[in-house]
């Protein structure tokens, strides 16, 4: 089956590792389902594998892609939660929780197996694109908003980075439930992009807001952290769930968070039932996920230079 694999890992120039072309077809076992492919999207995980974070070099050639919507082998519309072994559901019960590629072969391909219970029915509602959307970026925004950062509506929350995955998910997800959310980022054409989805403004990173906010969505990491700790409330929740600018700021602010009461929470992927909400969530309020590009399968590399660059507003989806 054709598919976009890992072949090398390279820490420099992760891109170079990457190659289109044959790979064997999954092969059965028990307690797993395999699922033909109909849309898979990018992950910033896809590029960090490249790189070997998560990824060694005994597992390759190693299929990339945690996202995906397709058929089940019954003909079911289906869509995949990629967190595996956190259950002991198609594996050992010890097995760590692991997300797919770390462990098993991704979504960038015709067909993909995954245990079953990792399968939730695909809302007729979305498309498969809009569907392979949900799982990684969607569902890591959704648990950092209502689950971790514990918002209601009416607060008001700050979305550093406007125009990558999560960041978007965040400002679409939080406007559909009645947040009051504010969002920044360096360009002028995203800041304008991110009021029309929902965001009450946008700003220049680092621009002081017109108001403290009760939560801030953080994606960044090094470059806006300062800002996000400064721009909270007193008793405020930072929720972070990545450092694509670097993971050490030049200063943590750290009287500033014992002082003023602030939470700082760390935020992974999210759980099945999470998931099934999100998806009930896009179906019943008429959420659709903002999609920057779709290309097919065998024009991933595009997809992997558009997202290295950013030079994208939402999700890139590879359809089979």
């Amino acid at each position: 089956m054709f598919a976009a694999y890992a072949a090398r890992i390279d820490r420099d120039q992760p891109l170079s590792g990457l190659e289109l072309g044959e790979r064997p077809e999954p092969q059965a076992r028990p307690g797993w389902t395999t699922v033909n492919v109909k849309a898979a999207s990018l992950n910033h995980h896809d590029l960090w594998s490249l790189r070997g974070v998560g990824l060694g070099e005994e597992s390759l050639p190693m299929i990339l892609g945690c996202d995906a919507a397709g058929i089940d082998e019954d003909g079911n519309e289906v869509v995949l939660h990629s967190v595996i072994g956190q259950s002991g559901h198609g594996v050992g019960p010890k097995e760590p929780r692991t997300i797919l590629t770390e462990r098993y072969q991704g979504t960038f391909a015709e067909k993909v197996t995954v245990p079953s219970w990792n399968l939730l029915p695909k809302p007729k509602e979305l498309s498969f694109a809009e569907a392979a959307c949900l799982p990684t970026a969607w569902l890591t925004a959704y648990r950092m908003l209502f689950t971790n950062a514990a918002v209601r509506p009416g607060d008001s929350v700050l979305v550093q980075g406007a125009g990558g995955g999560v960041a978007t998910a965040a400002i679409v997800l939080g406007a559909a439930a009645g947040l009051r959310m504010l969002a920044t980022s360096r360009d002028e054409a995203k800041r304008a992009r991110a009021v029309e989805l929902g965001a009450e403004s946008a700003h220049e990173p680092g621009e002081r807001l017109p108001r403290r906010v009760d939560a801030v969505i953080e994606t960044v990491g090094a470059a806006t952290w300062s800002h996000s700790v400064k721009s909270l409330k007193p008793g405020g929740t930072l929720v972070i769930s990545g450092a694509t600018s670097g993971p050490n700021p030049k200063a943590t602010e750290l009287n500033r968070i014992f002082f003023l009461e602030l939470k700082v929470v760390g935020s992974t992927m999210g759980g099945k039932d999470e998931l099934e909400d999100l998806l009930s969530f896009c179906a019943a309020r008429g959420v659709r996920p903002v999609i920057d590009s779709v290309l097919p399968l065998d024009r991933a590399r595009e997809g992997f230079e558009k997202m290295a660059g950013g030079d994208l507003f939402g999700k890139v989806v590879l359809t089979v």
